[in-house]
């Protein structure tokens, strides 16, 4: 049996959804509240690494999530260079602000600010994934 004892596996399956949840609100709110895309994919990569940490991993599930934390971190990556030459495509100005304004202190208010936040967030939570599963392959380069 792979993984830690069955106690913290179930408290895992519990409490990783809210982890996970309460990242994405940060990102999401970053731009009324003290957060944003750093601080929640912080918190995201938070959740799957006690995913990987209460479960345990091979080598072949570490190699495949390695892969598709490596493809998500491009696509935050791209989404931020694409939202900051989408502005100056539209308007010839780097990072203009191109998504109308809403009301002030509402969701939809800030412009391209949330979608910088969401690639932000995906580049951060995927990377910082990306690192803890490059230290846990240590263990199998110690083994060969």
């Amino acid at each position: 049996m792979k993984g830690m004892s069955l106690i913290v596996k179930s408290i895992t399956n519990v409490v990783i959804g809210f982890i996970f949840i309460y990242g994405v609100y940060i990102i999401l709110h970053g731009h009324l509240t003290p957060g944003g895309g750093f601080a929640g994919g912080v918190i995201v990569a938070g959740a799957f690494v006690l995913k990987y940490l209460a479960f345990g991993a091979e080598a072949k599930h570490e190699k495949k999530a390695s892969t598709a934390a490596s493809v998500y971190e491009s696509i935050g990556g791209l989404l931020f260079i694409g939202v900051a030459l989408a502005g100056l495509v539209i308007a010839g100005t780097f990072f203009l602000n191109f998504i109308p304004k809403g009301t002030p202190l509402h969701l939809l208010s800030a412009g391209i600010i949330p979608v910088c936040n969401i690639a932000i967030g995906i580049k951060v939570g995927a990377g910082l994934f990306s690192i803890f599963l490059a230290l846990a392959a240590v263990k199998y380069v110690m083994e060969d």
